[in-house]
Order: C-alpha cells, then structure tokens, then sequence
C-alpha cells in the first residue's frame, strides 16, 4: 500500500504545497487530511501561481484524484471560489477529479461570526487565530451538534438544520459575547443554494482512498498546518484545532491503520510563525526583514490566507527535531535555501537554555517555550545566488554543510532542497 504522507515540521507554511505538487507527478491520489481555509498552499508552474487554501495542491496535476477527507473542515463558499479559480486556470476540478468526503463538517457565517467575537473577548491573551471559524466548527463537530456535508445531501432537512444552527449560535453571541446576531433565514438561503453546487462532489472517500491504497495506486496524503499546531503535539495553547501530525492523516482520511511508505518531513531553512506565542529563535530588524521579504513576491513570508507579515527567526533545531520524533519522519525536505544567499552568517539552535541549564530535549514538549533562550551553533553562509542550480555538486560548499549539518542534527536524510518557488527549482541530495 503506497501511501506517503506530507508534514510540516514548523508552525505551518514550510512551503509544502510546492514539495506535495512535486510528489504529486508521481501519484494517483492527492488527499488532504485536517483543517480549513486556514491553510494556504501557495504553488508557482511557470508564470501562474496557485494559492488554494482548501483543495489538495496536487490537483493542478492533471492525471491525479483529488481528496478531501473527513477530518477536514470545509467553507463551501471558498470551495466553489477554488473550483472556479481553477476551473478558468485550465485545471478540470471537476467531480470526477475531486472528490469530498460526507463525513467533513461544515463551517458556516456563523462559525466565522463566533470565532472573531471569542477572539476579541480574550482582550491581550488572544491567540491569533485567522478568523476563519476553524475552532467553533471542530467545537461542534466535537460536542456533536455540528454539521457535515451529507446533511448538504437533504435539502428540505438541510435548510432547516442552518436555520437552528445559525439561531443557536446567534444566542451566543448575543448573550455571551454582546455581538449582533445573523441573519438565520439569509444564511439558511445562501447555504441551501450552494449545497446544489457541493452535492455531486460528495462521496464516502474513506472507501475510495482504501480501494486505491487496494489496487497498488500511490496515495500521497497533504497535511496542513504544522506539526507546532498541531493540537496535542503543538504549543498549546497557541495552536490549531485539529491534528497536523502524521497520525492524523489516517483518522483524517479513514483508512484506518495501513502500511506507510514514507513520511515527508518538510522544513524551511528558517523559522517562521503567524500570530500569538513563544517563538525562541525569532529575529528582528534587518535580519527579519532579509528572512521575511518585501511582500512584493508571492513566496515572500506573508500569509496566503490573511497576508499577515510572518514572524521569523533562525532554525530551531530542537523543535524539528521533536517534530520528526512525533511524526516518525522518514526524510527531510528543505526548503527556501535560495532566501539564505547573502547571510554572512548563520545560525542553528541547537539546544535551550534556562538559567544556567542546558536542555536538549524538551522535558515536557513544545507548550511552554517562554522560559528558554536558544544556544546557536554558528554556520558560514554563502554569497552566491543558487536558483539556478540543479546538481548537488554545484551548490557553494557552506550550503552543502548547511544540509549535511541538519540531516547529522535531526538523525533523519534530507533528502531534497528548494531553491526558488518554481517546480524544477529543487536540488536532490545524494545518499
């Protein structure tokens, strides 16, 4: 059974959009496991650039199935806006190619609604969330009143279960939170219009990921997100609301416990974050802005889904490390080597410090990060340009040490690096 699983190993936007549609040349099956429209998958082929936040970034290829499992959380809204944008790209996103699952919730106006009021009544401890009403949409589907895309199949049902889920949701924000209510009736019209629209791509994709997983056709699962997010295994409280981690692909799809051929870890050669919480490594001034970009590019370290200027730092090694343990990654990919040109000098963190003690490994996982300061491993950087490079051999030595470096830290192969946003620009590292 040849699945492959994608993680992100940071707090999400390690660029593996870019590393899943190279993988995805070679599968059969492109399935997304967790999360919403939070997420932001940014993919360049040649002189257009796709940004989709919930369809799987694999269905630009135009031989592959796309999937959308039941541990996601689904906008119909954005859906039908992706599926259009698509669709006038050329790429045929249509319900022979893209398939989602009946088991997937659904967020609503409302959910968007009560995410920002609860974010606004947590005044100076708010945690940044995109507003996206990710949290209230796995807090239903987790108390079990929410609502999934089967419900979407009924539409005399349908219309009146988005009429009391908007009305129940209403008096909570008229109660708890002294925000203005919805419009029920508008809300419960606009949803049954577009539950027309989702219906035929509606289907049991747990049985069709298992039958191709059958068959010997290659399943490579795309995560979102990242392992720092994830709910269990991230810097709670300051992460998402669904599980980012390997393990989740198999819940999130329904396969159950299958055979795994590889877990593709995926790294940016530097650290970055959107929104509240501990960041060690974070780096400020020009160094921050060498790292984060003008927003000017697509790739630059703004947001695809809010355009949110990203937080960014030097690579926590400590915190990857932890993420390939949690994940049982089998290689690593890294990504943006290109970004580093330039830098004099780089830095690794390689352990904390509290005090006056040293740690390696985090007692108690990545929750509580405020109390350390990160002790760096200094590495020499390279002046050269290398996006042009496509051979091992001719990236300038301190690069080449910069892999081996990290693949030696972590005890996992990198076995690729990334050197501009385009498909071909990628470097394979030898065995």
């Amino acid at each position: 059974m040849p699945l492959e699983i994608v993680i992100g190993t940071q707090w999400g936007d390690e660029g593996k959009g870019r590393i899943v549609d190279l993988l995805a040349a070679k599968a059969d099956v492109v399935a997304r496991f967790n999360g919403g429209d939070n997420a932001g998958h940014t993919v360049t082929v040649g002189s257009r650039t796709f940004k989709l936040h919930l369809i799987p970034s694999g269905i630009i290829h135009p031989h592959t199935i796309g999937v959308m499992g039941n541990g996601m959380v689904i906008n119909p809204v954005t859906f039908v806006n992706e599926v259009e944008m698509l669709q006038a790209a050329g790429v045929a996103a249509n319900p022979e190619r893209l398939r989602i699952s009946h088991a997937a919730h659904l967020i609503t106006p409302a959910h968007r609604a009560l995410d920002a009021a609860q974010e606004a009544a947590r005044g100076q401890a708010q945690i940044g969330t995109t507003g996206r009403g990710i949290g209230p949409a796995y807090t239903g589907k987790t108390s079990r009143n929410g609502l999934r895309m089967e419900d979407m199949l009924d539409a005399s049902s349908f219309y009146k279960k988005m009429k009391q889920h908007v009305e129940e949701i209403n008096t909570m924000l008229v109660k708890l939170y002294r925000a203005d209510p919805l419009d029920e009736n508008a809300v419960a019209r606009e949803y049954a219009k577009l539950a027309l629209q989702l219906a035929p791509y509606i289907t049991d994709t747990g049985e069709l990921v298992y039958r191709a997983l059958q068959q010997g056709k290659r399943v490579l699962a795309e995560g979102a997100q990242g392992t720092l997010l994830d709910l269990d295994h991230g810097t709670y409280p300051y992460v998402t609301s669904s599980y980012a981690t390997a393990a989740g692909a198999l819940v999130g799809l329904g396969v159950g416990i299958v055979p795994v051929e590889r877990v593709i870890g995926v790294t940016k050669s530097f650290q970055t974050r959107v929104g509240a919480g501990p960041f060690p490594t974070e780096v400020f001034g020009k160094t921050a802005e060498r790292l984060r970009g003008s927003g000017k590019n697509p790739w630059d370290e703004f947001g695809t889904t809010t355009g949110r200027p990203r937080r960014v730092g030097w690579l926590d090694g400590v915190l990857l490390r932890y993420a390939l343990r949690v994940n049982g990654v089998t290689e690593l990919m890294v990504t943006k080597m290109d970004i580093l040109s330039g830098l004099t000098n780089l830095r690794l963190c390689t352990a904390y410090q509290q005090g006056s003690q040293v740690v390696h490994e985090l007692p108690l996982g990545p929750a509580n990060l405020t109390p350390y300061e990160p002790v760096y491993e200094e590495l020499a950087g390279w002046e050269e340009e290398i996006t042009s490079v496509r051979r091992w051999q001719e990236l300038p030595e301190a690069a080449r040490v910069y892999a081996q470096r990290l693949s030696e830290f972590c005890g996992v192969p990198v076995r690729r690096l990334s050197v501009g946003p385009e498909r071909e620009q990628v470097v394979d590292v030898p065995l």
